[in-house]
């Protein structure tokens, strides 16, 4: 077959979604994610010749897949709805007010350090999915908040669920601990770089120039507050930069918003007038308690010392059954549901029930918070049905993504997005270290997740470096990098927000917006790149 053909043929049913939800009258998601899942199953089967009962493997996968950001969007929004009926959110946004009424340091404290920390304990989409309510219970407008969340959920991202991407995300490819090491200190040094800039432009989606610049000192404050301690801690560790990087900053840009250090005066900002109902120490700590306890739980479940992660995660099968010929089902002591042998091929689905930020702690959150905040039964009630009417077309739309996605990646060298960076890495030969992160985002946009585009494309990135003779350590970061900042367009990532907000239809036009800060992020960790190239030839 003719390589460039294979390339566009590849690439088609990109163009074709991308089309249908950025046109003028745009295609909902959750028609066109499912009807570019379908055309990709017909090039895959007609074009590509791909064994037929693979495929069909495949889309059983991709739909099972889709209970992983179907249950945290799920979990996320009981969540808060739990704060808001029950009334702690309202108490929560009085403090934040009482903090400061202006309005960058509130986007700042919530959307980007307060975020920084929850990607550190977290990932899977997370950060975006709590900072955006309670930026919305704060008076600001859903559209906006969803792609400030969205961008500034991209710097702490390869280090974010306590260094998975990094540690994990490269795990096949066997490189010694100093060599990984040295990877998370080159991804760490680009992100700096791209902090200085990336966090305005996020701004930018909320409030005006004007606004940014009257505030400016403290957005620089808040950014290096976080991004310092980032980069030192990765010159020693690849698990604890942006849970502790994003731990800091927070508690530093709430004591500068206290003290009004670098903003805007009161009498000047746009939040002049907004005088803050003082909130009680008591009832601080009653309304904060489901987002402490959910910090907690997500702390101590991941760190690797402790014992909880490897016991939620156990794999050894507790009981097993055959399915006929459809699949051996297992299930594992850390309730780890699996398919192994989808219709008979080596298609396999694992879902860690205990793991997967869902059932814990969303939904462990909101069982507790019942009888702890004193809940009617009514009011819960409620809880549980408003958040469960906004899942149907949240599961339509999923499913049709999940599938895609897996259709597209399956095959190894023969798969999708293999041509795709492939032929992307022959066109641009030794310049490739200019476009390397640009195949990260392309990873991250498909699964949604950092660490599987690393998993994913970190082997290729490895031979492509190989091949031109480019530093393979500052490839992989560049990848690193790519995956981290291909969150701002992420297919999962702005349906499960979208979802969570309650905004509907606007995934195009989302996509349109946080692209640019994407496109400036990789020129950005290109020039870094060229920089960390010439220090190591000293």
């Amino acid at each position: 077959m003719n390589p460039y053909l294979d390339f566009f043929m590849a690439v088609l049913p990109l163009i074709i979604l991308i089309w249908m939800m950025t046109k003028k009258n745009s295609v909902p998601s959750n028609v066109a994610l499912p009807l570019t899942a379908l055309i990709v199953y017909v090039l895959r089967l007609v074009y590509f010749a791909s064994e037929p009962n693979l495929m069909n493997a495949t889309v059983v996968k991709g739909a099972l897949e889709a209970l992983t950001p179907i249950t945290i969007i799920w979990g996320a929004i009981l969540l808060f709805k739990t704060m808001d009926l029950s009334g702690q959110q309202a108490v929560v946004n009085r403090w934040l007010n009482q903090v400061s009424s202006n309005r960058v340091a509130q986007l700042m404290i919530i959307g980007w350090a307060f975020a920084f920390m929850i990607e550190g304990a977290s990932g899977f989409g997370t950060p975006a999915a709590i900072a955006g309510p309670i930026l919305v219970g704060l008076g600001f407008e859903a559209l906006p908040v969803a792609m400030l969340a969205l961008v500034m959920n991209s710097v702490p991202v390869s280090f974010g669920a306590v260094g998975t991407p990094t540690w994990y995300g490269f795990g096949q490819l066997n490189l010694d601990a100093d060599f990984l090491l040295a990877i998370g200190q080159k991804t760490a040094l680009i992100h700096a770089a791209a902090a200085l800039v990336i966090p305005v432009m996020a701004l930018r989606f909320v409030v005006d120039w004007k606004e940014i610049r009257a505030n400016i000192v403290f957005v620089y404050l808040s950014v290096l507050s976080c991004v310092v301690p980032y980069v030192l801690l990765a010159m020693v560790n690849n698990e604890f930069p942006a849970l502790v990087g994003g731990a800091i900053g927070f508690a530093v840009s709430i004591t500068l918003a206290r003290k009004n250090v670098g903003l805007q005066t009161a009498e000047a900002g746009q939040g002049a007038g907004k005088v803050a109902e003082p909130v009680e120490t008591g009832a601080l700590i009653r309304a904060l308690s489901p987002f402490m306890a959910l910090i907690a739980i997500l702390v101590v479940t991941r760190i690797p010392a402790l014992p909880f992660r490897a016991w939620m995660g156990a794999l050894e099968p507790a009981w097993s059954i055959e399915l006929g010929s459809f699949a051996f089902f297992g299930i594992s002591a850390g309730l780890v549901l699996k398919l192994n042998e989808i219709f008979g091929t080596n298609a396999a689905w694992a879902y860690k029930a205990l793991t997967v930020p869902a059932l814990i702690p969303f939904f462990l959150i909101y069982f507790l918070s019942i009888p702890i905040l004193g809940i009617p039964g009514k009011v819960a009630r409620q809880i549980w049905s408003e958040s469960a009417g906004r899942m149907p077309k949240t599961v339509v739309t999923l499913v049709g993504a999940l599938i895609m996605v897996q259709l597209m990646m399956v095959g190894g060298d023969r798969s999708l997005t293999t041509m795709i960076g492939r032929t992307f890495a022959e066109v641009t030969g030794a310049h490739w270290q200019y476009f390397a992160a640009y195949l990260g985002a392309l990873g991250s946009f498909f699964s949604g997740s950092c660490t599987v585009s690393n998993l994913t494309f970190g082997g290729i990135q490895e031979a492509i470096a190989a091949s031109v003779g480019l530093d393979k350590g500052l490839i992989l970061a560049m990848q690193s990098v790519g995956g981290a900042m291909g969150n701002m367009v992420c297919i999962n990532n702005i349906v499960a927000v979208c979802m969570i907000l309650g905004i509907y239809n606007q995934e195009g036009a989302i996509i349109k917006k946080t692209v640019v800060p994407m496109i400036i992020y990789g020129i950005i960790a290109a020039l870094m790149s060229v920089m960390i190239s010439i220090a190591l030839s000293w």
